[in-house]
């Protein structure tokens, strides 16, 4: 019992030496505030308190960068969004679509003029051959004239004569109707050829060639032959084509 009291005393003894001979502590000097580690201090007046766990230049990038525009923010892949201009859009496609119907309707308008388009004197046989028959014969018939029987040309010109051509026929035959009596003047046209320049529904212009004999029949009898060329206009009533102008290409 005794040894054990005396090791404890003895213990008690050197811990007390140790306290006692131990130089004092003296108190550190605090840490700045925001500086190492720990906790920071306070607030200097007028600033707000930062967030510990956060990022010091946090605040001061975000108020560095701008707003970036809504339309020009990246997508969520990385690629930029393009801002869709729904009105621009719109102007340009009506642009688009009345320069075509500008185009079309312009185009349509050139088709219907040409006369290559319209001419169907070569697509239809049949038409064309009926043509070419009937104003032969009206031309063979309304440039021939007797003295003997003058209202045989009258009729004639009535038949196949329309417009005009009418007229046109009177001032040509003019000078043979006057010296037919005297003369007894018998004038015959024969068509030798003839061609249909333009087929175009009930309208056809023909370039004609022919044969004329003007023939004397006095005291002594003299006949005289001529060439002839001319165009003529034709127009189609009912199941008949007429004559409806002349032309005989004269300056």
């Amino acid at each position: 019992m005794s040894t054990t009291r005396h090791l404890v005393n003895r213990r008690r003894r050197l811990a007390t030496v140790t306290a006692t001979s131990a130089p004092p502590r003296t108190a550190s000097a605090p840490e700045p505030a925001g500086e190492g580690t720990g906790t920071a201090g306070p607030p200097e007046p007028g600033r707000p308190a930062e967030d510990p766990g956060g990022d010091p230049g946090a605040d001061a990038k975000d108020a560095e960068v701008p707003d970036e525009p809504a339309g020009d923010r990246p997508s969520p892949r990385g690629m930029p969004r393009l801002r869709v201009r729904l009105p621009a859009v719109l102007c340009a496609a009506t642009v688009l679509l009345g320069a075509f119907a500008a185009w079309a309707f312009t185009s349509a308008a050139t088709l219907r003029e040409d006369p290559t388009r319209q001419n169907t004197a070569l697509t239809d046989i049949s038409r064309t051959s009926e043509v070419k028959g009937q104003i032969s014969e009206a031309v063979g018939a309304v440039f021939s004239y007797t003295y003997a029987s003058p209202g045989k040309s009258d009729l004639a010109a009535q038949k196949y004569l329309t417009g005009k051509a009418v007229q046109q026929h009177k001032d040509m035959l003019a000078e043979v109707r006057a010296q037919a009596p005297k003369q007894k003047l018998v004038l015959t046209t024969t068509v030798t050829e003839s061609g249909v320049e333009l087929l175009d529904g009930d309208r056809a212009r023909l370039l004609v060639f022919a044969d004329q004999s003007n023939t004397r029949t006095g005291k002594e009898e003299e006949t005289t032959y001529a060439a002839a060329m001319f165009a003529v206009d034709a127009v189609r009533r009912g199941d008949t084509w007429r004559i409806a102008a002349i032309d005989t290409f004269a300056r």
